[in-house]
């Protein structure tokens, strides 16, 4: 079965043969596969009103465990954005009643953010809705062909998931 990247790598091979186009094999294959994957997740979102950096904070929270709670700097690590852009994202939520903010009992001048109910039921139905979709994208694969390839991802991600700082 031929796809878009064979065309690209032999035109490549055919106007290039200097060069060594073998990663285009692979890296461009997870390029594509991500772009398909993205528009996934948009449409298992969308059905439940949520848009994808949404999901993230809330699942973050959801992961955390009851009472289903961080700090905002809990939630940076987590989701790899700014501090400026977090503030906005917990309030964006916290005005559509998914997040709230407490005290922190530990230190006076700090906050949390609580999943509410109705933000951990939406972080759910949207989880489902994900898993639903990613199923049907690997639906090709065998489940040992999936899990060899989710190990050949890991060696390819886990040096950039665990750069310092």
């Amino acid at each position: 079965m031929e796809d878009e990247v064979d065309r690209l790598v032999a035109a490549w091979r055919r106007e290039r043969p200097d060069l060594d186009v073998e990663p285009l094999e692979v890296l461009s294959r997870v390029s594509r596969l991500a772009r398909h994957l993205d528009r996934a997740r948009r449409l298992a979102f969308a059905e439940h009103q949520l848009e994808p950096w949404e999901f993230d904070v809330l699942t973050a929270l959801r992961r955390a465990g009851t009472p289903y709670q961080l700090s905002p700097g809990q939630l940076l690590t987590q989701t790899l954005v700014t501090s400026g852009t977090m503030t906005n994202r917990i309030d964006r939520l916290a005005k559509k009643g998914l997040v709230e903010r407490l005290p922190d009992p530990s230190d006076r001048r700090g906050v949390l953010v609580r999943l509410t109910d109705t933000g951990r039921d939406r972080a759910d139905q949207a989880l489902a809705g994900l898993l639903e979709q990613e199923r049907a994208i690997l639906g090709e694969l065998s489940r040992t062909q999936r899990a060899e390839l989710a190990g050949l991802l890991r060696q390819l991600t886990a040096p950039f998931d665990n750069i310092p700082g």
